[in-house]
This record gives C-alpha cells, sequence and structure tokens, in this order.
C-alpha cells in the first residue's frame, strides 16, 4: 500500500513537472510573439511596379518575390508623402510630416518629436540605424540626429549614397567604406544583432534604409549584366539625371540608365536575401518581424512601364502607392495579399502595440496594422489623408529658424551638387499663426473605395477617382459622386487645421 502511495506521489510530482514545463513554454512563446526582434527596411525611390511580383517584365527582384509569396503582401501600401524626407518622418514620429514642418527633402524633423527608436527603448530593445536618415543631420551634435531620436547606434548619411559610401558612425566624422552600399548596410546589421545575441534576453529594432534605387546610378559590372538585353528602342529616348563624375544635371540614354537603375534594385534586393538567410541559419527568422516598403514612387529617371499614374513628387498613385511586404513567422504562418489601404505612419502604431506602449498624447496619424497582420480585419476605418504643403513662402513669412543653422549643417558628402556644395543642409521654421493660406497646396483624401485629389481653389481644381476602377485614376468621377467629394473635403479640412495647430508647437507644450 505505502509502495503504492510513493508511486502515486512520485507520478503527480512528475505530472506537476510537465505541467509546469508546458505552462513556461507557452508563456515564453507568447511572450516571443509580443515582443519579437523587428527590422524595418526601405528603399529608396523603388516604386510599387519595380518589383518581379507586381509584374514588372525586367526587373529581378527574387527575394522580394519569395518574402511576398510567403509573408504578408500589402497590395495597397502607401508612402505618406511622394518623397524622401516627409516619408521618413512619418515612419519615426507616427504623424504626418507637416506636424513637425518635415515638408520636403531637407526639411528636418523638430527635437520635440517623440521617436518610436525612443519608444522601443522603453520596451527594452536594443536599436540601431543604418543608412540614409534624412531627417536632419547625423552628426552627433545634432538634436535630430539618430541618436537624439533614440537610436543606440548609427552607421549613417544625411541623405543618398551610391558604391563605397561615405557614412559616419555614431556621430563622428564620416569616413568612406568600400563595397556595394545595400550589402555594407546588411553587414552592419548582422554584425549589430550578433553582439546583441549575448544577451539573449534583449531584442532588437534595427531600421535598415538603403540608398538604392536612387539616382545618380553606380551599381556593379555583374549586376548590369543581368540586363544587358533591355529593348534597344531605349537606346533613342533620353532621361535627365545626376551625372555620377560631375554632380550635375545631364541627358542620358534611358536605356542604360535603366540597365543601372534595375541593377541597383536587384543588388538591394540580394542584400534583403543575405539578411534574410541569416536570420534562418541563427534560429531568429520566426521571432523577427520583417517589413520592407519604399519611400516614394518611382521618379521620372527610372519611369518606363507602369499600371499607375504619377511619379515620385506627385499625389497620383504612382507617387504614394509602394512595395509594403511583411514577414513574421510566429504570427504569420500563411502568406497573404490584402488590399486594405495602408500607409508608412502606420508603422508607428503597429510597433506600439506589439511592444505594449502607449502612444503619446498628441495627434498621432498613423493607425495600428497589427489586426491586420493577425488576419482580423481586412477593412480600414480612418482615411488616409496626403499633403504636399505649399512652403514656397515659408521662410519669407516664418523667417525663425527652429534649430541653430549651425546644427543643420551637414557632413556627409554625396554626389549631386547643391547651392555649389556636395553636402546638405537642413532647415525647419517656427510657425507662429495660421493663416488661410497654410491651407494651400496639393492634397488628397482616401478612403477603401474613393480618393480626393485637390489641387488648387477651383472646382476644376478637384478630382474624385473610384479606386474600385483600378489604380490608373484616368476617370474623374466627381460630377457623378459630388456628395462623397463633398464629405470627403469636410474631413480632409478638418485634418489640416489639426496638422497646422500643431505645425505651430502647441503639441509640444502639454509633453
Amino acid at each position: 500500500m505505502k509502495l503504492f502511495e510513493c508511486s502515486h506521489f512520485l507520478f503527480a510530482l512528475i505530472f506537476l513537472f510537465f505541467i509546469s514545463c508546458s505552462q513556461k513554454e507557452n508563456e515564453v512563446k507568447e511572450e516571443n510573439i509580443a515582443y519579437p526582434n523587428i527590422i524595418l527596411i526601405m528603399g529608396d525611390d523603388h516604386g510599387w511596379e519595380e518589383t518581379g511580383y507586381n509584374g514588372h517584365p525586367f526587373v529581378k527582384t527574387p527575394v522580394l518575390d519569395e518574402m511576398a509569396a510567403s509573408g504578408l503582401r500589402l497590395n495597397r501600401f502607401y508612402a505618406a508623402a511622394p518623397s524622401c524626407t516627409p516619408t521618413r518622418a512619418s515612419i519615426i514620429t507616427g504623424r504626418h510630416p507637416n506636424r513637425s514642418g518635415a515638408f520636403y527633402p531637407n526639411w528636418s524633423i523638430r527635437p520635440e518629436e517623440i521617436s518610436i527608436a525612443q519608444l522601443m527603448k522603453n520596451a527594452g530593445y536594443a536599436t540601431a540605424h543604418f543608412g540614409k536618415w534624412h531627417l536632419g543631420p547625423v552628426k552627433k551634435e545634432s538634436p535630430t540626429s539618430p541618436g537624439a531620436m533614440g537610436f543606440d547606434t548609427w552607421l549613417s548619411h544625411d541623405n543618398f549614397f551610391e558604391l563605397n559610401p561615405i557614412l559616419s558612425r555614431d556621430g563622428k566624422a564620416p569616413s568612406k567604406i568600400e563595397g556595394e552600399s545595400s550589402e555594407i548596410l546588411i553587414d552592419e546589421t548582422i554584425e549589430f544583432i550578433e553582439k546583441k545575441k549575448v544577451d539573449k534576453q534583449q531584442p532588437f529594432f534595427t531600421v535598415i534604409w538603403f540608398g538604392s534605387p536612387h539616382e545618380p546610378y553606380d551599381a556593379l559590372e555583374e549586376d548590369m549584366a543581368l540586363y544587358k538585353d533591355l529593348p534597344d528602342s531605349l537606346a533613342d529616348k533620353t532621361v535627365a539625371l545626376t551625372s555620377i563624375e560631375t554632380g550635375e544635371r545631364v541627358e542620358r540614354s534611358m536605356r542604360t540608365v535603366l540597365q543601372e537603375r534595375y541593377a541597383e534594385i536587384t543588388a538591394m534586393d540580394r542584400a534583403i536575401g543575405k539578411l534574410r538567410l541569416y536570420l534562418k541559419e541563427n534560429n531568429l527568422k520566426d521571432n523577427t518581424l520583417l517589413w520592407y516598403c519604399g519611400d516614394n514612387g518611382t521618379p521620372p529617371s527610372g519611369l518606363y512601364i507602369t499600371p499607375l499614374r504619377g511619379q515620385k513628387g506627385m499625389l497620383y498613385e504612382g507617387g504614394i502607392r509602394v512595395p509594403g511586404i511583411i514577414e513574421w513567422p510566429n504570427v504569420i504562418s500563411k502568406p497573404r495579399t490584402e488590399d486594405m489601404i495602408s500607409v508608412t505612419t502606420d508603422m508607428f502604431a503597429t510597433l506600439t502595440e506589439i511592444v505594449g506602449q502607449p502612444k503619446p498624447e498628441r495627434p498621432i496619424d498613423g493607425v495600428s496594422l497589427l489586426s491586420l497582420i493577425k488576419g482580423e480585419v481586412n477593412s480600414r476605418s480612418t482615411p488616409i489623408c496626403f499633403w504636399n504643403y505649399d512652403a514656397g513662402k515659408e521662410q519669407e513669412e516664418n523667417p525663425e529658424p527652429y534649430i541653430a543653422l549651425e546644427l543643420q549643417e551637414g557632413t556627409t558628402p554625396l554626389v549631386k551638387q547643391m547651392n555649389g556644395k556636395f553636402t546638405r543642409s537642413f532647415t525647419n521654421f517656427k510657425h507662429h499663426e495660421i493663416r488661410e493660406t497654410d491651407y494651400l497646396g496639393e492634397r488628397a483624401i482616401m478612403g477603401e473605395r474613393f480618393k480626393l485629389l485637390i489641387k488648387g481653389e477651383k472646382q476644376t481644381d478637384k478630382e474624385l477617382y473610384d479606386m474600385a476602377q483600378g489604380p490608373a485614376e484616368q476617370n474623374n468621377v466627381i460630377e457623378i459622386h459630388p456628395q462623397v467629394a463633398l464629405e470627403l473635403e469636410k474631413k480632409l479640412v478638418t485634418w489640416q487645421s489639426s496638422v497646422l495647430n500643431s505645425l505651430t508647437g502647441k503639441d509640444y507644450e502639454s509633453n
């Protein structure tokens, strides 16, 4: 009897042990899903149509194609703006860039903005930025450098770069690094992750913003060879772009230009593949959220075949619709394509929800896509607003610099010359009062079906498109649906008022 009781007691202990182990394993799995490693990757001037998976007849992107086939493909993913600096500001802050005065390229954000990297640090993440920054100088003393915005370490450039880039490490004096620029950034990322692997309890948050495929184009010969069979008819067409030799504008054969551009895209794609392979071989892939997108549509120098209307700088689809792919095997177990509209501004809200950080007490324009990622929703409750602010008279009407001018001077040289120099100066101005003219500038508002575009003040400057008809935006239906246009315009003006209130600095007063 005693032997039976002992055996029964021993069995109970073993059973409780296995139950405890199972519970702990489930807790670890839940924790891994809640706190994944996070990598945000962005191409520079990489348009929606310039991928194999979106049907481009020439561009070779086998890695992005594989990601689209195995993960979550965001078919209607948008950049918050049709140019680089504003879109980057939207990712870092979760707010429309006009709220912080980052209207156009080389307009910096403001030091009071709360960065996603700062919130990730609050959640216990190790943070790093590699590549193009373009939200202000990357030098250490800049109040809007990657370090000032919450990144533990950075190897970055004020603007764009090509082969053998000149980059600044942690804000120090810039130096040249030999090699293909996309691969350099990936190697830095892998080295950063390797260093963090010694502390397995700390997840990593890494932002990789490539310099490719922004012009001027400079590609490896082996990648150029992949595009030697582009149509001969392209040789007779010319496009304007920056000369890699002089930094000034030149006219060149479209065939050669596209050969170089497509080669840069393929090199960037290959570098992403190197990172994915590393994650897989080191058992990090399942627990890593990898998100790729472009920062705006295709520029004129790369525009050839596209089903979209417009190009970089415009609020038509060709200027703002970009590739968007998410891999996160722990959560996205089956491949999906979603047509719900989403935007780079949503990244901030999505990541804060994933890591359990409260959003700042100020207007946040993005919405969390976590429910979409999990497959729980497939429609958006709020529209997306776009606005090319008319900044032509901003300096004249608001001459007070927001940041001391010496702190806005960049240090990392680039090929393209501007104002007689090969570095960039940034700008931002205090905006004390709101005027009626502040509401001008090309603007748009888009719901799941309709998109209203306003170019000026006249009724003829307003265009309404039914996106269910496709992305070509050729049929203006404003006369068929005037009430839809009116309601969208009311929402757009209300949103603009909120943005302008932020621009005056009101958001910072209570924080």
